[in-house]
């Protein structure tokens, strides 16, 4: 990350880095035009189905990093998350990357919106030239160009690039965290913690890809839908996860028992963006963050560990759209959340400690004669990048099979 995106105690516009000059739309095109860009495809237009619903696009580069001919491999300083603040998928490897101390290991830069109305998609905007100092990049999009001159589909964050050749090698948010936390062990300090204990990641994986339609895109799903009846069943999903997620952490201190693991990461990027952002374009809110006893205190002692702190920029999230303070109507986001002293509001009051056999410990230890080979293991594929739509449809039932409630944790004790 470049000096002047490290953590300020969360203060740095999303739209508008303070550092930036002014970027309008005409110098965008010319940009684009540049650098051979099209207009960024909409998702309320290419991702629609015939019922209204949002049925999101597949991750486009999902080659895995293992040991097969083919995969990708991990190696110190060869590769970029490039991220953006508001996006949910977005800062779950970043938050990975630094929990298991690989920031000299993979580099990261943030992406905002390009010129006045985002018409080609993220880019360099806190730069004062507009470009990429390391590639020379305008837009995202140029990544994925460069990793598939052919694709035609939205360039979304987090984007893994290869500085070889300034190309995106991996955009599978699904399973990228688990990239990082495996098959870059053996950068990882003896001391990192295990996110993602090979004995139980199929139970993992079985929660993420229930997690994933639920509850992490079922704001989306709520967002982009175009028909009552599509939103209504998003609406019923989200709140209906929520309050066995709720029942689950009334008796577990995180998602799998005593230790934070890769899908506390999940299940944290979301609540950090509910009541200060997403809530803006979703209608009626049934209930805020704050409303659940045992979410609420969850997030908040996630959010007192740095790794996540720093990743999360809330006076982003807060800020306000009118701009004009004075308005008559302006937002709520105007009027009352910028003043709230939101450090003090997420700040961890030490409770949930009590429903842990180990208070004082909340990551997993490696054995001490765990090996890096010996972690490793091929990471499964997920059932969300399948190619047809009906697949993808978080409204099937067939679709959203899990093995275990997620109201139980089937883990407790084990970990």
């Amino acid at each position: 990350m470049s000096a002047d995106n490290k953590y300020d105690g969360g203060w740095k516009p999303q739209t508008a880095p303070e550092n930036s000059t002014v970027y309008t739309d005409e110098e965008a095109a010319r940009h684009a035009a540049e650098a051979g860009i099209k207009a960024r495809p909409a998702e309320t237009l290419n991702e629609i189905d015939e019922r209204g619903a949002f049925i999101r696009q597949k991750n486009h580069f999902i080659t895995p990093f293992g040991n097969k001919e083919g995969d990708l491999k991990a190696e110190a300083g060869r590769y970029r998350i490039i991220w953006g603040k508001g996006c949910n998928w977005s800062n779950r490897p970043v938050i990975a990357r630094d929990l298991l101390g690989l920031k000299d290991v993979i580099g990261d830069e943030l992406v905002y919106f390009t010129g006045e109305t985002n018409i080609y998609g993220k880019g360099f905007s806190q730069f004062p030239d507009h470009r990429d100092p390391v590639s020379g990049a305008y837009f995202i999009s140029e990544f994925y160009k460069n990793g598939d001159p052919e694709y035609k589909g939205r360039a979304t964050t987090p984007a893994l690039v290869d500085i070889n050749g300034h190309k995106t090698v991996n955009s599978d948010y699904h399973r990228m965290s688990n990239y990082i936390e495996v098959q870059f062990r053996k950068f990882q300090p003896k001391d990192a913690p295990d996110l993602y204990p090979k004995k139980y990641r199929g139970v993992i994986d079985d929660f993420n890809d229930w997690l994933f339609p639920h509850v992490n895109n079922g704001g989306y799903r709520m967002g982009f839908c175009q028909s009552w009846t599509a939103y209504s069943e998003a609406f019923d999903d989200f709140y209906a996860s929520m309050d066995k997620l709720e029942k689950r952490l009334s008796e577990n201190r995180f998602l799998f028992g005593d230790y934070v693991t890769d899908s506390d990461i999940r299940f944290f990027v979301t609540l950090a963006r509910w009541d200060l952002s997403y809530f803006r374009k979703l209608g009626p809110v049934k209930h805020r963050i704050v409303d659940y006893e045992n979410i609420w205190g969850y997030a908040r002692e996630l959010y007192a560990i740095p790794a996540f702190r720093d990743n999360t920029y809330l006076r982003d999230f807060a800020k306000g759209r009118d701009g004009d303070r004075d308005k008559l109507f302006a937002d709520w986001n105007s009027r009352i959340a910028t003043q709230i002293d939101l450090e003090e509001y997420w700040k961890d009051d030490g409770r949930r400690a009590e429903l842990s056999s180990h208070p004082d410990q909340i990551f997993l230890s490696h054995p001490e004669d765990e090996t890096p080979e010996d972690y490793q293991s091929e990471i499964s594929f997920c059932r969300w990048n399948r190619q047809a739509w009906e697949a993808r449809d978080p409204s099937s039932p067939a679709n959203n099979y899990i093995s275990v409630d997620p109201e139980i944790n089937p883990l407790k004790g084990l970990l």
